[in-house]
This record gives structure tokens, C-alpha cells and sequence, in this order.
């Protein structure tokens, strides 16, 4: 008797369509088993308000637990920045696949650079991390720009560059990458110059805790690498949060001497939107080996920056 297909449950969004099928066709190789889209309307594809003001994390995961818990689906895929840093019991994070770039990007009228945007250029992003960065950057080097707040999907966003409204928006070069449309960006934005979310790029697939053959199924799927650089990120951004809901940039890359992986670098940013305060600070470590190892490391960053005043900026929001 032929296995019924597997359920997985996706955003109904054209990315998250796109990253949902690259991962239901990984399944189908390790397991051998049909697998099909289930689409789910999440709180943060209805709502309408700023991400910032509906809570931000978790109101594109909560609806896809739920369906989990429920057994309506088999196992969910996430953009891993979305998850909320505490992993309920019921559920298990059963793989973190290999990372896609984890860049900022620009896409600007005219084919325009980040440092070539004219006087006073407007430039569109929901993230009020991404804000306090190019913010800082802007007063770090003379640059006279406006963050403006927006939602919407990659059309919409675009949409604001093509019709003239806002000189340039910053989206994710995973998301581009994998709905095919990357040769729009017109700069990539470098990490020392803005630090990508904690976990950005990278998906997690979740299943229920309780289905161990599924777990040790999807296992197939993870990356260790990258499942140890977003613990650690993520370790940083739970510890932050304990005292500090400002923007949190976090990203751990390895580093390597020719072939060999020596260690692995987190950096961490905290700021106000408007750019003027930012506390950076990065710590480097042995690659962890085990999942408190990379917790550690997140919440060791999280101390110093901490310590040298990022929790003085508690309660900065994009307004």
C-alpha cells in the first residue's frame, strides 16, 4: 500500500509558496513520499498594521502551530527569522536546511547604490532593525536619507520604487533569490554596513514533537553549520529581548584557515531607529558542537552589549 502524502503547511505568500516547495521536493527525495501544499492564512498576512505594532515575531507562525497541534498538517516551514525564540514543548525544530544568503539588499530607481541615493532619498522598509542601521550609516558618513515604514508583499514593495513614490526599498536577497528575482537588486548591502536579522535566509521545518519517525525523516534536511549560526543568533536575540525590545541584528559566519573551519564569529547590533545610538560588539568562539554551546556564545555577546548600554535602549520602536 502506497504511504499517504505528507501535509505541509505554508503561508499562502508567493515566497513563502516558493521556499515551502524547495523544501516539500527535498522531502520527497529523502523519504520517498508524496508531500502537499496545505496553505494556511496567518494574523500577519491579514492584518494590515505595522509589524512593529501587531507584536512582530510569531504572527506568521502562530496559525501554522496551531494547524500542527491539531494534526491538520504533518510537519510547517517557516522563515526561520519569524519564529519566536522560545520553542514550545509539543513541537520540535526538526531541521535548519543549508542558509541562503543572508544579505540586505537595495532595489533603487535608476540602478542606484546605497552611497549613490540623491539628498533626502526615501527609502522604504518594514524593519525598524534595518532603520537604525542604514540610519547610523547615513549619519556616520554625511548621508541625508528618510526610512519610511511599509508592508507588503515583494510586488508591493517594488511597486514603490516603479511608480516613483520611494527612491529604493530593502528586502531580504534570500527571498529574491528564491521566488527568481535577484537581478533586481540594485546593491547588495554589505553586513558591516547592516546585520541581517537573527536566522535570516535560513528556513526551519517543524513538526510535532510526538511523530519521532517524521522528526528523524526531516532530520536528512539540516545543516549543521547553519543550525549552530542561528542558535547562537537567536540565543543573542532571547537574552536581548529579556531587556531591550530595540532593533536586534545578529549574524555568526565561520572562519575558516584554507579548508579547515577554526572558529565561528557571532556579531551582534543593537540601536535606536533613528540611527543616532547604536551598540555593535562581536565575540568569537570555537564552531559549537552541541546546542548549548551556540547558546552560550549568543548569550555571552548578549552580556557585553548589555553591559556597554544596549539596555538603555529599551522600549526604542519604530514609530
Amino acid at each position: 500500500m502506497t504511504e499517504k502524502a505528507l501535509r505541509l503547511g505554508t503561508r499562502r505568500s508567493k515566497l513563502a509558496m516558493a521556499q515551502s516547495g524547495q523544501v516539500a521536493e527535498a522531502v520527497r527525495q529523502v523519504t520517498g513520499r508524496d508531500v502537499e501544499l496545505v496553505e494556511i492564512t496567518t494574523y500577519g498576512d491579514t492584518s494590515r498594521e505595522n509589524l512593529a505594532q501587531i507584536g512582530g515575531t510569531g504572527v506568521f507562525v502562530t496559525a501554522l502551530r496551531d494547524a500542527l497541534l491539531r494534526g491538520e498538517i504533518d510537519f510547517a516551514v517557516h522563515s526561520l527569522k519569524d519564529l519566536p525564540t522560545a520553542q514550545p514543548d509539543d513541537l520540535v525544530l526538526a531541521a535548519v536546511p543549508q542558509r541562503e544568503d543572508p544579505r540586505d539588499v537595495l532595489v533603487a530607481r535608476d540602478g542606484l547604490t546605497f552611497t549613490r541615493l540623491p539628498k533626502g532619498a526615501r527609502i522604504g522598509t518594514g524593519s525598524p532593525r534595518r532603520m537604525a542601521q542604514l540610519n547610523a550609516y547615513a549619519r556616520a558618513h554625511g548621508m541625508e536619507i528618510e526610512t519610511v515604514a511599509i508592508r507588503g508583499n515583494v510586488d508591493t514593495r517594488i511597486g514603490y520604487v516603479r511608480s516613483g513614490e520611494l527612491d529604493a526599498v530593502v528586502l531580504a536577497a534570500a527571498g529574491l533569490n528564491r521566488i527568481g528575482r535577484i537581478d533586481e537588486v540594485t546593491d547588495f548591502l554589505s553586513v558591516d554596513t547592516v546585520l541581517p536579522a537573527p536566522g535570516q535566509g535560513a528556513l526551519a521545518v517543524e513538526c510535532a514533537a510526538d511523530n519521532a519517525s517524521l522528526a528523524a525523516a526531516l532530520a536528512e534536511l539540516d545543516d549543521p553549520y547553519t543550525r549552530a549560526a542561528v542558535t547562537a543568533e537567536r540565543s543573542l536575540l532571547a537574552a536581548l529581548e529579556a531587556g531591550c525590545s530595540a532593533p536586534v541584528g545578529a549574524l555568526a559566519d565561520l572562519l575558516a584557515d584554507g579548508q579547515i573551519v577554526k572558529e565561528m564569529r557571532l556579531r551582534g547590533v543593537v540601536g535606536t531607529t533613528d540611527g543616532s545610538t547604536l551598540v555593535q560588539l562581536s565575540t568569537t568562539g570555537p564552531v559549537p558542537e552541541t546546542n548549548d554551546q551556540a547558546v552560550a556564545l549568543g548569550r555571552e555577546l548578549a552580556t557585553e552589549m548589555l553591559a556597554k548600554g544596549a539596555a538603555g535602549l529599551m522600549g526604542e520602536r519604530a514609530h
